[in-house]
């Protein structure tokens, strides 16, 4: 809207005010205002671990194998003694045929420590920790299993004519093993069974673990 207007002088004659600015007005928020679209959650993968401990041990090992061997090649370059393990280790190297059982041994171990480390770079681990439903993108969530095994398990007490129950809780299932003292088995097996699948539910779990139920009649005491 563009603000002009007329002003009226003493003498009876009228003049154009200047122009003093325009602006658009506000379009109101409505049903056909264009929002910006939400982004969308992040897919909910597995915690990694940060391996501190092998990540240790293999630093130790390379590092004090390439400090001995760098010594012992500064050793030989200024006209010292080499150490008494490289010619003896040169030796059994050159002499030493493959099939015998001490090379055999050897390379059977550093075929299982190097099959090892290979399987700890590529494996999650922290397998108690199971990640939980993403619904805002950058923010990620975990559920430690016991927990949630005690979750599960105040939940099935709470069923009539559970005496005991043992509640596990894996990546792809939840075993729940139940004893009743009264009331009829099915009858307990399925409020059970509506209990956990509830709590399941209630969780939060990006991938939700099938469930297996097991209701037996209690030992008398």
């Amino acid at each position: 809207m563009t603000g002009t207007g007329a002003s009226s002088e003493p003498d009876g004659t009228t003049r154009q005010l200047p122009v003093i600015g325009s602006h658009e007005p506000d379009r109101p928020d409505g049903p056909t205002a264009e929002r910006p679209a939400e982004p969308p959650a992040g897919r909910a993968s597995r915690f990694w671990s940060q391996r501190r401990v092998p990540s240790a041990l293999t630093a130790l090992v390379v590092l004090g194998a390439a400090g001995i061997l760098l010594y012992d090649i500064a050793a030989v370059r200024t006209d010292r003694a080499a150490m008494s393990w490289r010619p003896r280790l040169a030796r059994e190297l050159a002499t030493r045929p493959l099939d015998d059982w001490l090379v055999i041994t050897a390379a059977a171990v550093a075929a299982a420590i190097g099959l090892w480390l290979i399987v700890l770079a590529v494996t999650p681990g922290l397998r108690d920790v199971l990640p939980m439903r993403r619904s805002t993108t950058g923010v990620r969530a975990g559920l430690d299993r016991h927990a949630a095994e005690l979750t599960l398990r105040d939940r099935a007490m709470e069923v009539g004519g559970v005496h005991t129950v043992r509640v596990r809780v894996g990546r792809h299932r939840v075993t729940a093993r139940a004893a009743s003292h009264f009331r009829d088995l099915d009858e307990v097996r399925a409020d059970l069974d509506t209990a956990l699948r509830e709590g399941v539910v209630q969780l939060g779990l990006a991938r939700p673990p099938a469930l297996t139920i097991s209701v037996q009649r209690a030992q008398k005491g």
